[in-house]
């Protein structure tokens, strides 16, 4: 019982930070700038780690490759807390479920995105925030809405995209799961 509880509240830390660091990742691959009270949270909370981690891995290309390897490693130690003390700190199980767990939080950031999108679209599309989580949405949306037409003015991209997202996130913890 203590454990359940002990790794719903690493997997809630886990979770909520990665997904910060992700969140930091993206909004510079799609070169989309924050609103001034979302990218304060994002950078205050996750400075500390990312800020180290830029003097071993500097960016390269454009990206800030310290955000992406901060939240892989949070997520190897969210997954070191829930199996390592199981397996014995087996190495190859604590790998491939920390990059099935990461993968899979990359693929649900992405869907909570198109999710906040629509959410935004039916209720207030003028909201404050709406024309950032559009941002971050435009490049997942864009290759398909050139496929898919409106159909009565409606975009079905968004339902689409949540669908491929859903397959990719199977796919991906198969392949990874198999190689082990």
């Amino acid at each position: 019982m203590l454990h359940s509880i002990f790794m719903l509240i690493v997997d809630a830390i886990a979770s909520a930070l990665a997904g910060v660091l992700l969140l930091r990742f993206w909004m510079q691959v799609v070169q989309v700038r924050p609103p001034a009270s979302v990218g304060q949270f994002v950078f205050q909370l996750s400075d500390w780690l990312v800020k180290p981690l830029r003097k071993v891995l500097p960016g390269v290309g454009g990206y800030d490759w310290a955000s992406l390897v901060g939240a892989f490693l949070v997520v190897l130690l969210s997954i070191i807390a829930a199996v390592g003390f199981v397996s014995g700190f087996d190495f190859q199980p604590i790998i491939l479920f920390s990059l099935v767990r990461f993968f899979q939080w990359i693929f649900y950031g992405f869907m909570a995105t198109l999710i906040i999108e629509a959410i935004f679209s039916w209720v207030n599309p003028y909201a404050p925030l709406a024309p950032f989580v559009r941002a971050l949405n435009e490049p997942l949306l864009r290759p398909l809405r050139k496929v898919l037409p409106l159909i009565g003015n409606v975009d079905l991209s968004p339902l689409a995209a949540l669908i491929l997202l859903q397959i990719a996130v199977r796919l991906v913890s198969t392949l990874i799961l198999s190689i082990g």
